[in-house]
């Protein structure tokens, strides 16, 4: 999988932006705030339908105007795919499929699967259990698209439900909502723990190919005994706990039950790896967190776009050499860098420069 064509019209800093890209490495070379990373946000956002930056959409809408759109081509095995992506603020974006306007965006999940790999990602180890729980609800939606619908109704229900529990509304009011965070998110626990189990050999390999010292290991923590990967199990664990817990739920205002309090545990050897591992550690667990999720979209038959957002700065000789392997087997690589000299000399590719909000090739 590959795009060949991206356009981007009042996207972040970009007015206006057209690149035709192919098969292979693309190295875009700027200084930090001249917009490489939007590029990157803008792939990543046809994979996810959301920023991998921020939760919001006005931050990615460029100052003074009112939407910001996002085109595509995609090439594949399989099929080739035009996409158009409309994003606004305050209502909900819209989206084409071949130059026909679909009912949701939700529509045009899973055309595009990219993984992308930057500083950030030291997040995921030191991090609340919210930046966890975003990356295997992310690595969910681009393996099983149709969770992404699912995954929007939990947060859906969530919201209204703390919004009524705030408001001390009557339980009958309440009633209807506890069903559906109980279904939704029995399916969301559901996805999340299988995703885990999915994850756990090919992370644990990945990060023996990194560092032979110590094995590492994830699992996933949550407050429901017995809770597995059948749905159905989870939606009556939840139901009985949400009756247990209702009296704290009023008096704190707020929901106490369901995936959105659960995290994904990161092991180093014995110890958990947040407040025990060091700098260079912390780097290979998130490093193979996302070669992990890489190899996992491999097995679905596609090649997923490489992304890599300024991070070969921040990594040692050994993990620079793990990371330019996995890029030289993509199909296609992004790359941003601030200087030409952080690029390990085997990364060979059509280089690009970036500056003022405008993307010229060298």
């Amino acid at each position: 999988m590959f795009v060949s064509y991206l356009s981007l019209l009042d996207f972040r800093s970009y007015k206006s932006l057209e690149l035709e890209l192919n098969r292979g490495s693309h190295i875009f070379l700027g200084d930090n705030g001249e917009g490489k990373t939007n590029i990157a946000e803008a792939l990543m956002f046809l994979a996810l339908l959301s920023s991998h930056r921020v939760s919001a959409t006005a931050p990615l809408i460029r100052l003074g105007s009112e939407k910001a759109y996002i085109r595509a081509k995609i090439e594949d095995e399989n099929q080739n795919s035009t996409i158009e992506l409309e994003i606004n603020n305050g209502r909900a974006n819209r989206a084409k499929l071949n130059q026909n306007p679909v009912r949701s965006q939700r529509e045009v999940a899973g055309i595009v699967k990219a993984i992308c790999f930057s500083p950030e990602d030291l997040d995921l180890v030191r991090g609340d259990p919210q930046e966890r729980r975003q990356f295997l609800d992310q690595l969910i939606v681009q393996h099983s698209p149709r969770m992404s619908a699912v995954i929007a109704d939990f947060e859906r229900a969530l919201k209204q439900r703390n919004s009524l529990l705030k408001a001390r509304a009557p339980q009958g009011t309440l009633e209807p909502w506890d069903e559906h965070l109980a279904n939704f998110g029995s399916q969301v626990l559901a996805a999340r723990i299988a995703m885990v189990e999915s994850l756990l050999p090919l992370f644990s390999s990945s990060y023996k190919t990194i560092s032979q010292k110590k094995s590492a290991t994830i699992g996933y923590k949550t407050s429901l005994d017995g809770a597995s990967t059948d749905s159905k199990v989870n939606h009556s664990l939840i139901a009985a706990k949400i009756k247990e817990v209702q009296h704290q739920e009023r008096e704190r205002g707020v929901t106490l039950v369901g995936p959105h309090r659960d995290d994904l545990l990161l092991n180093l050897g014995e110890q958990p790896v947040k407040g025990y591992a060091s700098h260079g550690e912390s780097w290979s667990i998130a490093l193979s967190l996302r070669l992990a999720s890489y190899e996992l979209l491999l097995t679905q038959g596609t090649k997923p776009i490489l992304i890599l957002d300024d991070v070969f700065s921040e990594l040692d000789e050994e993990r620079r050499v793990r990371l330019t392997e996995v890029a030289a087997s993509a199909e296609q690589t992004i790359i941003t860098v601030a200087v030409a000299n952080d690029l390990p000399p085997e990364l060979q590719g059509q280089r690009y420069r970036v500056a003022s909000g405008k993307v010229s090739r060298e």
